[in-house]
Formats: structure tokens, C-alpha cells, sequence
């Protein structure tokens, strides 16, 4: 399982994302699931994958066209000229290798090599923009009203985001939230694992403007887990007692 959070706020992007895989119990490994590209000072374009991981290691794979000599080589995440075309060259990407390896084992195949990607990144003279491809190959993007995106195992980090989220609070504040989120889910699934990878893209500047790999001895990321987990706790024998007997009227 995965799982992976990319937010939209005033002043850039914040993504995050886990890098275990698994099958099964006891065959457990860990995989980069964040890829970025960049041109200094006119573009950068980060991909968060999620899903079958033959199926999104095939997508990168194609995109950065490593069936080619090195020198024969022109990704186009770094020649489309808005981010919208780069979510759509995605989508139809992932949707043709989906179809094909699912058309290609038959019945067996229906649902086994499904995937989708979260794509962030900024092109000198647009705006920041968020998108999340669907496997049939379509995407929604970021907005007011759905201002984040979370791939993969969502539903334990979700509720934190909601509660937290503010589009004009300050990239810092944003990645300590992205962390919340993420130790919550650790704390309730153990498919999702440690370690993480964090970037920050701040705005207008065409690059990663704070990178970090956040494994089991990062003392930041101990002291958030152990101080939300006091936080919860505070917060809830600070609120009214309930009591099985009530004075009658």
C-alpha cells in the first residue's frame, strides 16, 4: 500500500510520500515513489505515484524513455508547454499501459495493474497547479474547494488535513501537517512505512526549495509523533465528562 499527499497552498506545494511496498506479510520493500524534473529557472514537475508498481514504474519509465540510448532521449515532461498538457500526456500514458497489460492477461488482469499519480509542479509564467490522474487515464485539479490530494491509503490522514488545512498558512506550517497526517496513518497501517520523502516547491521559484528524507532516527518527525499522540490525549480528558447517570427532571 501507499500513501501520498500533495497540497496546494498560496505560496507553492507541499508533497509527501511513503515509500513501502508490499506483498503480503512478509515480503516487504521500499520503493522511491516521488520523481521530479526540472529546468532552472522555467520549470519543475514532480510525480507521486501510487498503485501496481510495475505499472507506475513503466509510466516513468516511458516518460523519462529509457528504452533509448541516453543521448537519443526528449522527455516531454520537460518540453509540454502548460502543466494541464503535462497531466493529460500522463493520463493517456498510464491509460495505455493499464490497457495494454490488462488486455494482455485476460480476465486475471481486470483490476491488477490499476495505478494513479498525483502531478505537481509550476512553468515559468502559470501558476503552481495540482492535478490527480485517474488509471482510465482523466484527472481533476486542484481548487478552492479541494485544495489537497491523497493517493493510496487515505483514510487515516484525511481528517487531519481537513481540520488543518489553510490555503495561506506558511509551507512550514503545511509540511508539519503533511507529517501529522502521515503519522496518524503509520500509527493505523502497517503497509504504509517509514521511510518518507518531503518537498516543497515554493512559488516562482522553479525548483525544490526544501528536500528531505525523513526515516526512523529523524528527531523532528519523533518529536511530532510524540507530542500529537500527548496533544490527542490532553484534548480529550479536557473535554465535558459524560456520565451514565443523569438527575432526573
Amino acid at each position: 500500500m501507499t500513501y501520498c499527499v500533495g497540497m496546494k497552498l498560496d505560496d507553492g506545494l507541499v508533497l509527501m510520500s511513503d515509500t513501502r511496498t508490499n506483498s503480503g506479510v512478509d515480503n516487504i520493500s521500499v520503493f522511491r515513489k516521488m520523481f521530479t524534473w526540472q529546468v532552472p529557472g522555467e520549470r519543475i514537475i514532480t510525480l507521486m505515484t501510487a498503485g501496481n508498481l510495475a505499472t507506475t514504474q513503466a509510466v516513468i519509465s516511458q516518460l523519462e524513455e529509457r528504452t533509448k540510448a541516453p543521448d537519443e532521449r526528449d522527455n516531454i515532461l520537460l518540453k509540454t508547454p502548460t502543466m494541464f498538457q503535462v497531466a493529460t500526456e500522463i493520463g493517456n500514458l498510464m491509460r495505455d499501459i493499464i490497457s495494454g497489460r490488462q488486455d494482455a492477461n485476460g480476465a486475471k488482469g481486470r483490476g491488477r495493474f490499476t495505478a494513479s499519480i498525483i502531478v505537481a509542479g509550476q512553468i515559468r509564467g502559470m501558476e503552481p497547479r495540482l492535478f490527480m490522474v485517474y488509471p482510465e487515464g482523466n484527472f481533476i485539479e486542484a481548487s478552492h474547494d479541494t485544495p489537497f490530494f491523497q493517493i493510496g491509503e487515505t483514510k487515516y490522514g484525511r481528517p487531519i488535513i481537513i481540520r488543518g488545512y489553510d490555503s495561506t498558512m506558511s509551507l512550514e506550517d503545511a509540511a508539519k501537517l503533511t507529517m501529522v497526517s502521515f503519522d496518524s496513518t503509520l500509527k493505523a497501517n502497517l503497509s504504509v512505512g517509514l521511510p518518507l520523502d518531503l518537498q516543497v516547491i515554493k512559488r516562482d521559484t522553479f525548483e525544490a526549495s526544501h528536500e528531505h528524507r525523513i526515516t526512523h532516527e529523524d528527531p523532528y518527525f519523533q518529536a511530532i509523533s510524540s507530542s500529537w499522540g500527548d496533544a490527542l490525549k490532553n484534548a480529550f480528558h479536557s473535554l465535558p465528562d459524560y456520565s451514565f447517570y443523569h438527575p432526573k427532571d
